[in-house]
């Protein structure tokens, strides 16, 4: 599951691993604007930008090549609209669509996979995001891990009854079954996350995730938030510039 697999990269021991919540979001949300209101010279700069974040995701020990593919799964949404501005004689807007769907989903997936959802949601709320906001994603993400477990179980059955989920989809007089199946997945995922939800309450939960890991804003992220900055913003400006 792409959730678990981005947990358990967060869990790394790097240097930006280490760095704080809020001084990584600053930092990526710094990239993001620069990259969204870049119009002249988006090749050169996108390629620049790419590099930056390869040395981030080498920095921080992830495999290269699986963060680069899991990227890419805002390709196929991002597609149909570089389709549409083809079709209406925009080559170079198509290509801008691509080029900065891709970077953002990368600059994002670098953020959660060096920081655990519980400390990014912390710093997010020392930000000032709405608490409410934080709690849902918090209920959300966990939810996923819910689900995956259950249908890790329900996968289990079928193999222990002879069967494959390949040749379920495939089968038309099997597919009814699959569909069914699915339901029941998600009726069994909610029952399992109610019990989850009314123990929590037993143990005192008051609409508020306590971490114990904690980290305070300390001078070496300060230096790699000003760093973003001028590695970011100088890019941008000294392409621009050449051009």
């Amino acid at each position: 599951m792409h959730h678990v697999v981005l947990d358990r990269w967060s869990r790394g021991g790097s240097a930006l691993h280490r760095r704080d919540a809020r001084a990584k979001t600053i930092a990526v949300l710094v990239f993001l604007i620069a990259l969204g209101t870049a119009q002249r010279a988006f090749l050169p700069l996108s390629l620049f930008y790419l590099g930056i974040l390869a040395a981030a995701i080498l920095a921080a020990g992830l495999p290269i090549v699986a963060a680069l593919k899991r990227a890419a799964v805002v390709l196929p949404f991002t597609a149909v609209f570089a389709a549409i501005s083809l079709a209406a004689g925009e080559p170079m807007r198509a290509a801008a669509l691509v080029g900065k769907s891709y970077l953002s989903a990368l600059a994002v997936l670098v953020l959660v996979s060096t920081t655990p959802l519980p400390e990014l949601l912390g710093g997010l709320e020392r930000m000032g995001v709405p608490r409410y906001l934080l709690m849902v994603a918090q209920f959300l993400y966990r939810y996923l891990f819910v689900i995956s477990e259950e249908a890790q179980h329900m996968r289990a059955a079928l193999q222990a009854k002879s069967g494959t989920l390949k040749r379920t989809l495939w089968d038309r007089a099997k597919f009814g079954a699959a569909g069914r199946a699915l339901g029941v997945l998600f009726a069994r995922s909610y029952a399992h996350a109610e019990g989850i939800h009314q123990a929590m309450l037993a143990r005192g939960f008051q609409g508020h995730f306590l971490t114990l890991s904690g980290r305070a804003f300390g001078r070496a992220d300060a230096f790699f938030v000003a760093a973003a900055l001028v590695i970011v913003v100088g890019a941008r400006a000294a392409v621009e510039a050449w051009i």
